[in-house]
Formats: structure tokens, sequence, C-alpha cells
């Protein structure tokens, strides 16, 4: 194994949430359980190496075995009772039955490459040592189950590291909502811009716009059309990718609530809309967007398109509303807006940061916007002590090897354009940034056999081919803790489908 690049982190629970605080848990949980005070103090101080290099060695070891059969498969499986379109897009020969840093052993005995993260949420992988200290904190009875009005140190914790993470000196970004899905996440920072055009209950002021019909502004696609963009799965938010249209148009001649879009990059599209759609009985009330269109061929914002777009919403009083539920932790300062030089008046969190533990999402925005009673954004659940626990490993590991990942993600970047300028036949392009990278197709048909070869292979890629305007393209989003060998693996292993789907032309 070659020398590891990734700096060690070793950190115990008094660490993470403070050594007076975890006195007090421990003399708490003595006092319940009987148990012995240095025993449990003694837990409270164990500190756990986040990646040890005994780990790296045997992910490293296990690369050549990627696509093979290494464990007996799994018998006797039931089916399940999921929806029909669930059941008719299910593999559970690759559901896990087994999983350990990028990779999983699948129901058929298979080992798989993670090369999506998990869809998103792993960014450290699976097992990942680090989260060992929620297993200490359950061991010392900090439940996870708690209200909005009794939350925990934890939540404390975690709300001012991200503060501290996302201010980034501007002092902006300075409130924090916890929810727990990211669709829930995007919903509420819908919510906080609409408060300034409807009041939210009998007992609230008169809103800055009331009386105007909100706009709110996405990115669409290149023909014009709202397909491009994802910002969750409840009913307003869906409205902003196309879905509903009979209601969200009866909405919109209603004069209450209005979608437009820009098509990604396009300047002139931006002019136009900030001059007829913020006039007027128009208001936009809000511009939403991604850094990464993972759902639509990870295109990528140009900075200039972007600061153009912040400059515009700045003139005309439009909150900025930065949807990172799929570029958090990824970002180089975990969050992708600091790439940019802008800073958001809103921006949502998810997936990458509790790595997978636990479902949580977050709304991080500016204190002007903080307008809603206690009941309008909220979740039960969303003050979970060990969900925020898992946010202070993921922050700790990621932020302490910001340099070395962004250096691997380059890395793996350089070696995909080196790849698509050998195959420019085949390949359109490559989309995205560095882990969270796609290879745009010029075929159908190549794109398919590209991504079916791969998968035969044990990696874990799939190919967008729903959307007409977007081209075939197969993303990619490599977890953090990817070594140089394993992006290389990855790249090896991607020449070899290339050539297979050579005879795949369209």
């Amino acid at each position: 194994m070659t020398a590891s690049p990734f700096v060690p982190i070793s950190l115990s629970l008094a660490d993470l949430l403070g050594a007076d605080h975890m006195a007090a848990v421990c003399a708490a949980r003595a006092e319940l359980s009987g148990e012995s005070l240095p025993a449990l103090d003694a837990l409270a101080n164990e500190r756990i190496d986040f990646f040890p290099t005994a780990m790296q060695a045997r992910i490293l070891d296990l690369l050549p075995k990627v696509g093979t059969q290494v464990s007996p498969a799994a018998t006797g499986e039931s089916a399940g009772a999921t929806t029909a379109e669930f059941a008719a897009h299910s593999h559970l020969e690759a559901a896990p039955l087994s999983a350990f840093g990028p990779y999983r052993i699948g129901q058929n005995g298979r080992l798989y490459l993670s090369s999506k993260s998990a869809h998103y949420h792993a960014p450290l992988g699976h097992s990942f040592p680090g989260y060992r200290l929620l297993d200490t904190a359950r061991r010392l009875g900090l439940p996870n189950a708690t209200h909005n009005n009794t939350r925990g140190a934890a939540i404390r914790c975690h709300e001012e590291e991200l503060v501290r993470l996302a201010a980034g000196g501007e002092g902006r970004l300075n409130r924090v909502l916890n929810l727990q899905t990211g669709s829930i996440a995007d919903e509420a920072a819908l919510k906080l811009c609409l408060a300034r055009f409807y009041r939210v209950d009998d007992s609230a002021a008169e809103p800055k716009y009331a009386g105007r019909r909100p706009v709110i502004l996405v990115i669409g696609d290149d023909d014009g059309d709202l397909a491009a963009n994802y910002h969750g799965t409840t009913l307003f938010t869906q409205f902003t990718r196309g879905m509903w249209p009979e209601l969200a148009a009866g909405l919109a001649d209603a004069g209450l609530y209005e979608i437009r879009c820009v098509r990604p990059n396009c300047l002139e599209d931006l002019e136009t809309v900030f001059r007829e759609a913020d006039t007027g009985e128009r208001k936009i009330a809000a511009f939403f967007h991604e850094f990464v269109m993972m759902n639509y061929g990870a295109r990528r914002l140009e900075p200039a398109f972007v600061r153009r777009a912040y400059e515009l919403c700045a003139e005309h009083d439009v909150p900025t509303v930065d949807d990172e539920i799929q570029t958090c932790v990824w970002g180089e300062g975990l969050f992708a807006y600091k790439e940019y030089g802008v800073v958001p008046n809103m921006v949502v969190v998810g997936k990458g940061f509790p790595g997978g533990e636990y479902a949580g999402s977050r709304v991080l925005f500016d204190a002007e916007y903080d307008r809603l009673p206690q009941f309008g954004a909220l979740v039960t659940n969303g003050q979970e002590e060990l969900t925020a626990l898992s946010y202070l490993v993921t922050i700790r590991w990621a932020e302490a090897n910001t340099a070395v990942t962004k250096t691997i993600g380059e890395h793996y970047e350089t070696r995909l354009r080196e790849l698509a300028a050998q195959n420019a036949d085949l390949v359109a392009s490559i989309e995205g940034c560095r882990h969270l990278s796609a290879l745009s197709f010029h075929g159908l048909e190549q794109a398919k056999a590209f991504t079916a070869y791969l998968n035969q292979a044990g990696l874990d890629i799939s190919v967008q081919t729903y959307k007409t305007s977007c081209p075939p393209t197969a993303l990619t989003k490599l977890p953090l803790i990817a070594s140089h060998e394993l992006a290389d693996f990855v790249i090896d292993r991607m020449a070899e489908a290339l050539q297979a789907a050579r005879g795949r032309r369209s």
C-alpha cells in the first residue's frame, strides 16, 4: 500500500461536545443505570481513529475483486410490497448484504464499487469508523428522540459548526432550520420566501410584498422547459420541474404562484426574466438553483452566469436559494458556493453531512428571513441528537481533508477528460466537477452499452436517458475516501467499457 494521503483524525465525544458536557452526561447515566462513573468517563474520552490506515489498506486489497462473487448468494429473500414503479426499477441482486468503505456485497454475493456514493448520501463510504462515536453516544444513553423545545447539546453544537463553515466571514448565514429530508428542507426554504408575499397565519404581520404575485425562478433545460432541475418531491417544489402541470397552471392563472425558468448558463434568459417577471403585479420571489445539476447530466453552472444572477437578485431584492443537497460536503470548504465567490441568502444541505447514518437535512439562512412561527417549518424528529452528531463527525474529517480530496478529485476529472479526448467519437463532453463528474455521450446505445459493461464489472453507475433535451449521460460520484488508486481503477474500467461500447454505434 502507498502512503496514505489522508489527514488522520482521532477524536472523542468529549472533543466534539465538550468535556464539561460529557462529564454531566456520564454522571446522569451513572445515576440512571447504576454503572461505574469512571468507566463511563473513559468511554466519553476514548478517541476513535476516523479512517485507520488498516482500513485503507483493506480497501486497496479488495479492488481487484470488484465485480466477482466473493461470498455466498442470499436465498429465500422476501419480495416486499412496494409500488409498481419501485418494483419495476429494483435490482435486488445488488441490494446490500454488507458494506465496507466504498464497497458493498450484493445479495448475489458479488462485490460492488459504490461509484455514486450510495446515490449521493455516503461521502465517507460505509462503516466509516468515525461514526463509531454514535455507538458510544448510545452506550452513554444519549437519546436520538427529543423534541423541538428540548434541543440537545449535539444539535446546538452542529448548528454553530454549520454557521461557522458556511458564513465564511460574511456573517450572513446565521440561522439553521433542522429538518429531515432534502425535500422538506427545500420546501422550508420556499416557505421562507413565500412568507414575504403571504401571511403564514392570521397573527402574522402584513408581508413585504403582499398583493404581488410570487414568481419562483429556477434553472430549466436547454429547450427552456422546466424538467432539468430537482428541488424535492413536495407538491410546490415538484411544480418547479414541470410536474402537476394543470394544477400549476391554475395557480398561475389565479395570480397566486408562478414558475419561470432560464436555460443553463444563458445570460440572455437571465436579463429577460428579470425585466418581464419582476415588475408590476409580479415579483420574483426566489432564485432556486443547484451548482451541479446531477439530474440534468451533471451540467455545471458557469461562474460568470452565477455572478450575474446573484447581482440581479441583489438589485431586485430576490433571495438566492442554493440547493446543495447533492453537492454539500463534496464542495471546497464543504459548500459548492464557496468556489464561485458568492454567498447565498439560503443554503439547503443534507444527504452528505449525516453520511447515510440518519436522514437529516438543514436550511442555513440569513436572519432577515427568520419570520416563520415555530410550526411554520417543523418536523417532530428534526432535532435528533445522533443525527447532529453524525454531522459533526463528517464535518471534522471532511474539513481536515479538503485539500487532499480536492487533489484526488482533480486527478479523477483530469483523467476523465483525457479519456474523453481519446474517445471523442463516443464521448461528447465531461460534465460536473471532480468527484461529481459525468460522461455525456453522442448516442444512447453507446451510453447504455458503456454502463451495462461497468455494471457487469461491479461498478455502480447509471445513465440518464429520460430527459430528451439532455444527451445520455453516465453519472459518477466517487466517495471522498476514494484514493488515487481507486480513481485510476474506475478510469481503467471505463476505458474497457468504451471499447465495448464502440461496437454499439447508434
